[in-house]
């Protein structure tokens, strides 16, 4: 089993930034990419950002790229969202996700394709 814990949410108002950390323990050796998701009022769970613990490789939602960035801190096990120049449409819970097998990026882009769930963090963005 692997567990996640994210952090760093809040209620920040448009154009500013966000750190979020995702912290893996138990068998963390066992993923081989993580991903964030979020769900904003009303709407389905959405893909966000993912990354890949070895190789570092890395995609984006068209929606946040350019202004979000991914990054990974392999000793540390954790996971890191930056949200940048932030809108109120980014309001959401964000959810850290761990993923055990090999898959192609169309395939990481999918929640249905991760094993592992946190329980998510608030992200309010004002206008």
């Amino acid at each position: 089993q692997v567990q996640l814990v994210e952090s760093g949410g809040g209620l920040v108002q448009a154009g500013e930034s966000l750190k979020l950390s995702c912290a893996a323990s138990g068998r963390v050796f066992s993923t081989y990419a993580m991903g964030w998701f979020r769900r904003a009022p009303g709407k389905a769970r959405e893909f966000v950002a993912a990354i890949t613990w070895s190789a570092g490789d890395i995609y984006y939602a068209d929606s946040v790229k350019d202004r979000f960035t991914i990054s990974r801190h392999n000793a540390k096990r954790t996971v890191y969202l930056q949200m940048n120049s932030l809108k109120p449409e980014d309001t959401a819970v964000y959810f850290c996700a761990g993923k055990q097998r090999y898959d192609s990026g169309t395939i990481l882009r999918r929640k249905e394709a991760y094993e592992y769930w946190g329980q998510g963090t608030q992200v309010t963005v004002s206008s």
